[in-house]
């Protein structure tokens, strides 16, 4: 199975794992996050993700989510990859991670890929089609 990290602002991360329980049921095993808020040094985060990365990992790698590229998570984040073992993605979302959860048994370039195409075929414009709010109709 693989290991996903999230790294992002404040408790996105957290709210993102809290989100995939309800959906899914229960807590997926495996999964765990990082915080970085404004006063965290990222020298001093640094240390706390190399060491989840290495809890994370069973064997199949790990992929690490991040919120937006090039902001400081992203950039810790991107300190922790190894290609072809510790992967990473940027734009995390619900979607995304879903995805990447649904798909975490099969190879870590397949569950990337997944959770790539999870976090943009997720991303869509609301339309009514024909339903009134109103009415309910």
């Amino acid at each position: 199975m693989v290991g996903i990290l999230i790294v992002a602002h404040g408790t996105l991360g957290e709210s993102l794992i809290h989100c995939v329980s309800n959906v899914m049921g229960s807590r997926p095993p495996q999964l765990m996050q990082i915080g970085v808020t404004v006063h965290d040094d990222p020298q001093a985060i640094l240390p706390q993700a190399l060491k989840l990365v290495k809890q994370l990992d069973q064997g199949k790698g790990v992929l690490v989510l991040s919120d937006i590229y090039g902001a400081t998570p992203c950039n810790i984040a991107a300190k922790l990859l190894i290609p072809g073992k510790v992967e990473g993605v940027a734009g995390v979302n619900l979607p995304m991670l879903i995805r990447a959860l649904t798909y975490r048994n099969e190879p870590l370039k397949i569950v990337m890929e997944k959770a790539l195409s999870g976090g943009c075929e997720g991303v869509l414009h609301i339309t009514t089609d024909g339903y009134d709010a109103a009415t309910g109709s």
